[in-house]
Order: C-alpha cells, then sequence, then structure tokens
C-alpha cells in the first residue's frame, strides 16, 4: 500500500459552542492517516477555533479577471465551519511531535524558495515547514502560518483531526462575506492601502527585486496581524496561499472534480506576502492559483474546514450568520 494512501474513517467531530459565532473543534474519535511509521495518530485535541460560514448564494470568479476566473456564476453553497485563520507553524509542530509525520519537502529532501535577486522560484536542500527558505534562513515563527507543505501534508493534518479542506467554491463563499477587518472584497484594480493602513500582508515597492514591508512585513506574518473579517476569519487575503480541496479546472466542468491525469493540480486561494498589487493580484477574492498536490512552496498553507453539527448552528451562531448575510448581499 502506498505511503501516502489515506486510512482515515470518516469521524463525528464534537462541536462546542464558544462564544458569538465561535465553535472549537476536536476530534471525538482517533484518526489514523498513512504516510508516517505506523500511520498517523491524532488523538489530541487540535487548538484552533473555527467560524460557521452560512449556506447561501454566493457569486463565484469574474468577468474581468483573468481567463479561468470566468465565467462568473452564482452558487448555492452549504454551511460548513472553517478555520478563523491559517494553520499555524506551532499547530503543525503539535501534529508531526504527536504522529512522527514526515512532509513531502522532507521527504524529498528539498523544496521551492522564491530568489529575490533572481526574480524566481529554485529548489534549495533541507528547506522545509520547519526552515522555510532553507536551512541557512531562520526557523520557522510559532504564530505564523505553516508554509513548505505540500496538498498532501494538509490533507493528512486536516483529516488526522476530523476535518477536511474547503472546497474552491467553499474557500470564495467565505471569502466573499469579507476578506478584512472592514469587509473588503477585494476585485481587480483594487488597493491592500486604504489611508496609510495596509489592510492585507502583500508586496510593496518593485517586484521581484524590493518588497519594502510598508506593511510590516517582507514574509509571512503572525495569523491575524490584520485583524477579523466581520465573519470572524483572518488572513481571507495575503499573508500565505491556502491549499483546497479542489483540482484546478475550467467552472464548466467543475463536476467533474477526479484526477485525469499525473499532471493534475489542486487549486489554492487567498494570494500570499508575494503577490504585488500591480502584477499578480493574487489577493483578489476570485484569484485562482494551482500546483501539483506534491509540491511544496515558502507561500503555501492551509486552514481546515468542517461540516457543522446542528448545534453550530443554534442560539447565537445563528444570528451571527444572519449578520453576514447582510454584509454578503450589501457586497453584491
Amino acid at each position: 500500500m502506498s505511503a501516502r494512501t489515506v486510512l482515515t474513517r470518516t469521524l463525528k467531530p464534537g462541536l462546542v459552542a464558544a462564544g458569538l459565532g465561535v465553535v472549537a473543534l476536536f476530534a471525538s474519535e482517533t484518526a489514523v492517516v498513512a504516510g508516517c511509521a505506523g500511520g498517523c495518530l491524532a488523538t489530541a485535541p487540535r487548538q484552533a477555533i473555527l467560524r460557521p460560514i452560512p449556506a447561501g448564494i454566493t457569486q463565484i470568479g469574474e468577468d474581468t479577471g483573468p481567463s479561468d476566473e470566468g465565467p462568473a456564476f452564482r452558487q448555492q453553497v452549504s454551511a460548513f465551519l472553517l478555520d478563523a485563520t491559517e494553520v499555524t507553524v506551532r499547530q503543525f509542530a503539535a501534529f508531526v511531535d504527536e504522529t512522527g509525520y514526515r512532509t513531502d519537502a522532507e521527504l524529498a529532501g528539498e523544496s521551492s524558495v522564491f530568489d529575490v535577486r533572481d526574480g524566481g522560484w529554485t529548489s534549495i536542500e533541507g528547506a522545509y515547514w520547519r526552515r522555510p527558505q532553507g536551512p541557512s534562513a531562520p526557523e520557522a515563527v510559532s504564530d505564523h502560518p505553516v508554509t513548505q507543505v505540500s496538498w498532501r501534508d494538509a490533507d493528512a493534518f486536516c483529516r488526522a483531526y476530523g476535518a477536511r479542506l474547503p472546497t474552491e467554491l467553499e474557500w470564495e463563499r467565505a471569502a466573499r462575506l469579507g476578506q478584512t477587518e472592514d469587509g473588503a472584497v477585494f476585485k481587480a484594480g483594487d488597493t491592500v492601502e486604504r489611508d496609510n493602513v495596509y489592510r492585507a500582508n502583500v508586496w510593496q515597492g518593485f517586484f521581484p527585486i524590493e518588497n519594502e514591508g510598508k506593511d510590516g512585513y517582507r514574509l509571512s506574518a503572525p495569523v491575524g496581524s490584520f485583524g477579523m473579517s466581520p465573519s470572524g476569519l483572518s488572513d481571507m487575503a495575503g499573508n500565505v496561499w491556502e491549499w483546497t480541496a479542489s483540482w484546478y479546472r475550467p467552472y464548466a466542468s467543475l463536476e467533474e472534480n477526479v484526477a485525469g491525469s499525473a499532471a493534475d493540480q489542486r487549486v489554492h486561494r487567498g494570494g500570499s506576502y508575494l503577490c504585488d498589487p500591480s502584477f499578480c493580484q493574487g489577493f483578489r477574492v476570485s484569484a485562482r492559483e494551482h500546483s501539483t498536490p506534491d509540491s511544496s512552496l515558502e507561500n503555501v498553507g492551509f486552514r481546515c474546514a468542517a461540516d457543522p453539527a446542528p448545534l453550530a448552528l443554534a442560539g447565537q451562531v445563528r444570528n451571527f450568520q444572519h449578520r453576514n448575510e447582510r454584509l454578503y448581499e450589501e457586497a453584491l
């Protein structure tokens, strides 16, 4: 059996209301994921908060963006839960310490790092999640998003805690409820700066030669550094790209969400600190990027999603969802 075959039961995660619009997820059964000696067993609770994202009809894509973002269409998306923050180095370290999991980058002995001197990507020996820029660079900071994790690594992590990666449509549904603390939903031509305040961690300066770091960061930032959106999510624009569960397909064939060849790629969303507002604008709500499932990059991380239990839709959480809906309708 392949070392990457997932051997996991469908878990029924425990859900606990923890204040207005806040849901804590813990594994109520043991998850087993192959990929490390003896299988990866995650029995300790994951220290994370998930926010309820209400069901609704949302716009997907933009007609004014790159060709793979259109044509725009409207899609019914069911209610789900989404991590308030990107998975951190600390959270991933706890997973590795408990399970002995080894990432694709560790198994390969190298990973992809952006070389600002050459303005392109290069493979660096010894680059992995603890040293995302390579062995001679500083260690990853515990409250920053974990990077140098492949789609397969991200999928294994989420499954080990009874969760999953969000689909591309779920991710955009959540993002269109507001990507930043002020509820902004970025489209083509929008700026992340308002009144001399940067609302997301993206590139400032002459790309790719100089990142001036006017937003306070030249690489990743601690999760939540730019505040929480109205729906309680951080970093839905910039910081690091986020893997989704979806295969990269033209929107017309999204229902064919299966691998067709070894070259098929998975979608990541949200943009990163390497996104120049005058160049790629990856922080736009409709922006799509994609890589092979075994790819590990210094600016790609992830967050987990889960399906809601009835408790998550009751009481104060329901009121929180109604406020999200009003913000969403205004955004349209």
